[in-house]
């Protein structure tokens, strides 16, 4: 390996302008860093919970002090406008503090041996342990925030954590790694091991590392799983979506339009896996919702992710807005009409929105990662439902209604792990269970499930206790 392939140039995706640089992970020096992990976390098995909780608490005040900071180099090096990076930034922050009060609530239980015949006089507790070495993977479309679920929980549970930040965009991480740090994480507790695919797989093989938790691809997701499986670790996975928002004739036109608007085509640049990727409407309001629709779309500025109006910035690399303008072109070939946006500058996509889409298009299935809004027909919420569940994805979806009881009943009906009623899907709130069914990857993120996911139980028996 040459000395130029050990580092990563980061550039601002909407000028291309060179924004910093990080060492990128030897194999020697990841080898050096899972084995130095143990180290770390036998230290952060051994400090009490109040202790972890302190210690999150204090990370969590670094980084609000140096949240406008951190909140520029992110749009900065990410793409996303500076309103949504400081919003990012803000929910890292509320993470760490909800992870300080769960280090707290980590409980085991006492179980009634008296239960069974001939154990009435014994004893059994159950506690939980950390698992030990935790590896994060880090996407990069909300870097920050999705770090702070993966790498808080692992210090709140008493794990060590080897985080990947996301190699286009790592130097918030960086960052705060720092403050990690200046709180006063033991040594090898928390460190960063910034590379390409190579890392990430050989995070999944190692020896020494008892789980790891990405957020990514699909694709991505089924290689971590088969290599991870070599060693028995935990495979904790949140992957892919294309969410399906599910608007009916008695629905609020214009907040449905709203919730298309922000939640595709603004949140992110389109560039989340909760966003709304699939939109079907019902034919007595179709031609309403696509006019409510293209109104509140051409009110977007698109632009320098630096600028206050800024609402739609540049995707994460040049490559990614040519994907989804391929995406684009595929749809347009199976029959949709493009009467929005589409144009391509670079890294910009001006956002899309696409009528008359045929359900069976081949490419109206795939998730696409940007500023699209595809609109397809039904007759009956029954056809909607169906053609919802067809997708392989099953992270979320929405239904926009005002009739309660068709609102629960298509909700039980949607095989995703979130139903969205009259609301957008691009909602992820932190002390929900955040995953999906299918191909999305069967985890669920959250305060509560990745605290636990991150444990393990032991079971005490003692003889003769009464």
């Amino acid at each position: 390996m040459s000395a130029s392939d050990l580092v990563i140039t980061v550039h601002n995706p909407g000028t291309g302008e060179p924004i910093g640089e990080i060492a990128a992970t030897s194999p020697e020096g990841l080898l050096d860093a899972v084995g130095a992990a143990q180290l770390g976390q036998a230290a952060m098995a051994a400090m009490p919970a109040h202790e972890r909780a302190g210690l999150l608490q204090r990370i969590a005040e670094l980084i609000e002090g140096e949240q406008s900071e951190l909140a520029r180099l992110l749009a900065a090096e990410n793409g996303k406008p500076l309103l949504q990076t400081r919003a990012e930034v803000a929910a890292a922050i509320r993470i760490f503090r909800g992870f300080a009060a769960e280090a707290t609530r980590i409980f085991g239980r006492q179980t009634p041996l008296d239960a069974v015949p001939g154990l009435e006089r014994h004893l059994a507790v159950t506690v939980r342990e950390p698992l030990g070495v935790v590896a994060a993977l880090v996407p990069f479309n909300y870097p920050v925030e999705l770090y702070a679920h993966k790498a808080a929980a692992a210090l709140a549970a008493g794990n060590a954590v080897l985080v990947q930040p996301p190699a286009r965009c790592p130097l918030a991480l960086v960052r705060i790694a720092e403050l990690v740090e200046l709180a006063g994480a033991p040594p090898y507790a928390h460190q960063l091991v910034p590379g390409g695919v190579q890392v990430s797989q050989a995070l999944a093989e190692l020896p020494g590392i008892a789980a790891v938790s990405l957020t990514g691809s699909t694709e991505a997701g089924r290689e971590i799983a088969r290599r991870g499986a070599r060693t028995l670790k935990k495979v904790l996975l949140e992957l892919g979506g294309n969410d399906a928002l599910i608007v009916c004739a008695d629905a609020d036109i214009e907040a449905a339009a709203r919730a298309v608007v922000l939640g595709r085509l603004a949140r992110g640049n389109g560039q989340i896996c909760c966003a709304v990727k699939r939109v079907y409407v019902q034919d007595p309001v179709y031609d309403d919702f696509v006019s409510a629709l293209l109104a509140q779309t051409g009110k977007l500025s698109v632009g320098d992710q630096l600028l206050e109006s800024t609402d739609v910035g540049p995707l994460i690399a040049e490559s990614a807005a040519e994907r989804v303008e391929a995406a684009v072109g595929r749809l347009v070939a199976d029959g949709a009409r493009l009467v929005a946006g589409g144009e391509r500058r670079g890294a910009f996509v001006d956002p899309v929105v696409l009528v008359d889409v045929p359900a069976r298009s081949g490419a109206f299935a795939e998730e696409i990662f940007g500023p699209v809004a595809p609109v397809a027909r039904f007759a009956d919420p029954a056809e909607a439902v169906r053609m919802a569940n067809e997708s392989p994805y099953g992270l979320q979806a929405a239904v926009f209604t005002r009739d309660i009881s068709r609102a629960f009943r298509i909700a039980r009906q949607l095989d995703v792990g979130t139903v969205v009623i009259n609301g957008s899907t691009a909602l992820r709130a932190e002390n929900l269970p955040f995953g999906g069914t299918k191909d999305t990857g069967g985890n669920r993120e959250g305060l509560h499930e990745t605290l636990l996911d991150l444990t393990r139980q032991k079971t005490i028996v003692v003889m003769e206790a009464f």
